[in-house]
């Protein structure tokens, strides 16, 4: 393991618990291209998708790196559902293969869903599960829109998100509440649903939303449009990717940038890191600064779920925490 130094930790806790200790440094954990995605498995293995590479690798408990799958259609997010069988997000672009599947415990892996109303998806991005196994993803479209085939009546391009029920059928659940969904995550009690919305190839300041939104989820896995609520906004800075939630509720955020990308991202007040965000109030935590650009995803590992994994730049970190994080699958034991 090689440990490098991070900038200062800021805190402003409203918890009886600081939910990193005070000398929390990010640690690497593995090298590759581009990570994404990761996801924690039973037996201590994290998987996350290397999506330059067009692969899905395996971090063994000893820290050895495997491929676990290769093409993988361009995966993106991951997750294990609650019978410990990995769902993927398969996006777009080239070696993409624009679906969503899970692979079974033989390795064979099972298209879920890769059509909407005969459509083709734009570019599935990132899942999460409720508790009776309905799969909710995004499907944003960055780079070239050439090839978009998801429309609403008015001829409007759509980048929505859907739901997968048991039955396979695939329904659509949210359209234009949100300019562009990436990270996605359902509540531990099915109460909400939580987006984030990243425009971030666009000229920032120009209406294009870097905003984490929670809706309403209804009992039936419909959203009630009205019940949107802002819980941050990171402005024209780099906006929030993927995220995690531990068991107070509160959301570990992936997002910002240490330097600039003009003309689309600044990087004038939320630097790269992990940005701890109460799922009620909306208001900031904490903060865990990343000595790399580009944050784009985090997972709760380790069988207390005490681990904080975070996929950065070429890199899959790890660092401790004092919060218990949760996840559908599998189990956080005590």
């Amino acid at each position: 393991m090689i440990r490098l130094l991070a900038l200062l930790l800021l805190t402003t806790p409203s918890f009886a618990a600081d939910p990193f200790p005070s000398d929390a440094r990010p640690e690497q954990a593995a090298r590759v291209a581009f990570t994404e995605g990761p996801a924690y498995r039973a037996d201590g293995n994290v998987l996350f998708s290397d999506i330059v590479n067009n692969r899905i690798m395996r971090l063994d408990p000893e820290g050895g790196l495997h491929v676990f799958r290769t093409p993988s259609g361009r995966a993106n997010g991951l997750l294990f559902d609650r019978e410990g069988r990995l769902v993927a997000c398969e996006g777009g672009g080239e070696g993409g293969n624009r679906r969503v599947t899970r692979t079974d415990e033989h390795g064979v892996v099972h298209v879920l869903a890769d059509r909407y109303e005969g459509k083709r998806f734009n570019s599935p991005n990132d899942l999460a599960v409720d508790s009776k196994g309905r799969i909710y993803f995004t499907d944003p479209r960055y780079g070239d829109r050439g090839d978009v085939e998801q429309f609403d009546a008015e001829g409007n391009q759509v980048e929505g998100v859907y739901r997968i029920d048991a039955d396979g059928k695939v329904a659509r659940v949210i359209t234009h509440e949100v300019d562009r969904p990436n990270g996605i995550l359902v509540s531990p009690d099915d109460e909400y649903l939580f987006v984030a919305d990243n425009v971030n190839d666009g000229p920032s300041g120009l209406g294009g939303n870097r905003k984490l939104w929670r809706f309403d989820l209804n009992a039936d896995g419909t959203v009630d449009p009205k019940s949107r609520k802002l819980l941050f906004d990171w402005g024209t800075d780099r906006g929030p990717d993927g995220f995690c939630q531990d068991t107070e509720g509160r959301l570990y955020v992936t997002a910002g940038f240490n330097h600039p990308k003009p003309p689309v991202e600044t990087a004038k007040k939320y630097n790269a890191g992990v940005y701890v965000v109460d799922g009620e109030s909306g208001k900031l935590v904490a903060t865990l600064p990343v000595p790399a650009d580009m944050c784009t995803n985090c997972t709760f590992g380790g069988k207390d779920g005490k681990t904080l994994y975070v996929t950065a730049g070429h890199k899959l970190w790890s660092v401790p925490v004092n919060a218990t994080g949760w996840r559908a699958w599998p189990p956080v034991e005590n």
